[in-house]
């Protein structure tokens, strides 16, 4: 198993209000988490480092090798319910943090098999044999509008209010999130990243820089290399899980 992330400001913002974490738990257990804040220049970082850094003690405090699937998703909800109560307690309790909110996109692999928890529109991709697929279901306006048959998926990246989302950690008192399971086998990759980066590149040019360039552990600068020469209007951040 190997990982590797990178996380940028991009081209037009001074701040960069995303984090992620990699975290090995044991010998075959890894944990990736990305989040992408939002509440002004003066919250949308705390929000995202709070829950980021909550989750993953949260995980890495109960998570045991014996777990089985079960006990992995309980797992993985609690941690979510625990950074959403901590974000959001946090935002009533100072002004200057009042409205703050993320998104949260992580993933825990457990020998070949990946549980993905995701809060938001930050994406989990992944890459394997038969090409590339979004294992997540963006929770944003537009989405609600593609899946309503309201706007077609080719008119969503340019429809104005695309950043609006429906769901995010530290915005309301509870938040539901959504799990996914898959296996991850030898030669296949899972992919986090924010909007930064999958508002710039479509699928195929993900998988391109994936797949068929030689050096996977350049994989997520190339990726990033390509949004900034867009003009990356926003932070980018990618993690790049590779069995």
């Amino acid at each position: 198993m190997q990982v590797w992330g990178i996380t940028d400001p991009g081209c037009v913002r001074a701040q960069n209000q995303d984090v992620y974490k990699i975290e090995q738990l044991d010998k075959n257990t890894w944990l990736c988490v990305v989040c992408d804040g939002m509440g002004g220049a003066k919250s949308g970082n705390v929000a995202s480092s709070l829950a980021a850094d909550v989750f993953t003690q949260e995980i890495r405090t109960s998570y045991h090798s014996g777990m089985d699937q079960r006990e992995a998703d309980e797992l993985l909800q609690r941690a979510v319910k625990l950074a959403n109560f901590t974000v959001y307690d946090q935002a009533r309790e100072l002004e200057d943090f009042a409205g703050m909110g993320t998104t949260l996109v992580a993933a825990l692999l457990r020998n070949e098999q990946v549980t993905v928890a995701n809060v938001g529109d930050s994406r989990a991709y992944a890459i394997d044999d038969a090409g590339i697929h979004m294992v997540t279901t963006d929770h944003s306006v537009v989405q609600m509008m593609v899946m309503r048959g309201e706007l077609r998926p080719e008119e969503a990246k340019a429809y104005p209010g695309k950043n609006l989302i429906t769901r995010a950690i530290g915005t309301e008192p509870t938040v539901q999130c959504d799990l996914f399971h898959l296996d991850l086998e030898p030669g296949h990759a899972l992919l986090l990243c924010t909007d930064g980066l999958s508002n710039l590149l479509d699928d195929q040019e993900i998988l391109f820089e994936v797949v068929q360039r030689p050096d996977r552990e350049d994989c997520c600068q190339r990726l990033l290399d390509v949004a900034k020469n867009r003009g990356a209007p926003d932070n980018v951040t990618c993690v790049l899980m590779q069995m």
